[in-house]
């Protein structure tokens, strides 16, 4: 089995953006190495907050971008806010705490089988899906148990 040489994520955030004609400056590449330093997903406000010296549109466009190249993942929230992670190689859902917001990955071979199954039943072609399932975590349900606040 060959070698496989591990990428790190800021530069496959920056190549996403170069390869949609994007030159790489350095506020575009505060917002990646800030988005590859991110511990879970992150809302462009908390960008904005964490990088003061880059203007808000910036961050926006850059997101946006990021987005449209497949590289970060849209996840809705329920108070209408979107958040973001850094998109996975392999294709993947997500789970969302509806009282604190943490989100997950997973993956589950009933997922696929299902959309196999659709194909079947819908008049066209599915050209792709996306699932985020809104839980509420382990933490949370743990801190409701004790009597403590939701997180919120």
């Amino acid at each position: 089995m060959p070698a496989q040489t591990i990428v790190p994520v800021e530069a496959n955030l920056i190549n996403a953006l170069e390869d949609r004609g994007l030159r790489k400056t350095s506020a575009r590449s505060a917002v990646t190495t800030r988005i590859e330093t991110a511990s879970g997903a992150f809302t462009a406000e908390q960008l904005c907050r964490d990088l003061p010296e880059v203007g808000r549109a910036t961050v926006y466009r850059t997101i946006r971008h990021l987005v449209d190249a497949g590289a970060l993942c849209k996840l809705p929230m329920l108070d209408g806010a979107p958040k973001y992670s850094v998109a996975r190689n392999e294709h993947h859902h997500h789970t969302i705490c509806s009282r604190c917001g943490a989100v997950e990955e997973f993956r589950h071979s009933t997922v696929e089988r299902v959309m196999r199954s659709l194909e079947k039943e819908i008049d066209g072609d599915i050209v792709g899906h996306r699932m985020e399932i809104f839980i509420t975590c382990s933490n949370c349900l743990a801190e409701s148990n004790r009597g403590g606040s939701s997180g919120r």
